[in-house]
């Protein structure tokens, strides 16, 4: 099945994808089985983030490949950060590049896990089994504040900087996919989805020997490869059995 969120009457709704149009649901997915209200085409649909999480959680240097460019040691065991759900914007909603922001803007194509139960102190089965289902991130990075900054508190976490979507797919193996990032229709980075140096349920089981995670939270898994935005750009970022996130990428102030 795929889940999302769209607007609809200027609330969020919940819905199932379909071909054609999405079934609109009375509730969350997560925490039940909600009812069909009604539908709206798929032409016609305004995406939102497809969950706004109770925590946030995104791992950092987690391909073998990213570590090497970034001259990074490899981690020794799995461990998250943060980010803020303002950050968050939905598919096809525009990235806003910041007046200040100078020099490196990149995209970083993630694979997000969707918590579906609570868990404290998970095995390795339960975690897996903990995950509702699979999506796609845009890890927008804006390089200077990263370096200048004693955290990430802007350079990840500007409004916008987070694009999530298009759907929640809940039957998928989401670690034998490929991901692929496009910049104006041409091909930047391609990688192994699963060419992780911890999976994500290593991380669960990390994270929940200390901290209970929550049905909506998500866990950002990090990325191989990065490339460079300008204001004009159209970003796709693809992985295989999941979907396709789309996001143009504006100025501040500018809305082309």
């Amino acid at each position: 099945m795929r889940y999302t969120r769209v607007a609809v009457g200027g609330r969020a709704v919940w819905g199932r994808v379909g071909e054609e149009d999405i079934e609109l649901l009375t509730g969350s997915p997560i925490d039940g089985d909600p009812t069909v209200l009604g539908n709206v085409p798929l032409a016609d649909a305004r995406w939102l983030p497809v969950v706004v999480p109770p925590v946030f959680y995104a791992v950092g240097m987690n391909y073998p490949r990213h570590i090497a460019h970034a001259r990074a040691e490899t981690p020794a065991r799995p461990e998250a950060g943060y980010r803020a759900n303002n950050a968050l914007t939905g598919h096809r909603s525009p990235i806003v590049k910041p007046a200040a922001v100078e020099g490196r803007f990149e995209a970083e194509p993630e694979l997000v896990a969707v918590i579906g139960r609570t868990l404290r102190h998970a095995s390795y089965d339960e975690a897996r089994a903990s995950v509702f289902g699979w999506t796609i991130g845009n890890d927008v990075s804006a390089r200077t504040w990263q370096h200048q900054d004693r955290s990430f508190w802007r350079s990840k976490n500007s409004d916008t900087f987070k694009p999530m979507g298009p759907w929640i797919e809940t039957d998928v193996d989401a670690l034998a996919q490929t991901t692929t990032l496009r910049v104006n229709g041409a091909v930047r980075a391609s990688f192994a989805t699963g060419d992780m140096v911890f999976d994500p349920f290593d991380h669960i089981v990390e994270l929940t020997r200390h901290l209970t995670m929550h049905p909506g939270d998500v866990l950002w898994m990090g990325a191989e490869s990065t490339c460079q935005l300008e204001p004009g750009d159209t970003v796709d970022i693809e992985i295989s059995g999941i979907g396709v996130l789309s996001n143009p990428v504006h100025s501040e102030g500018n809305p082309s």
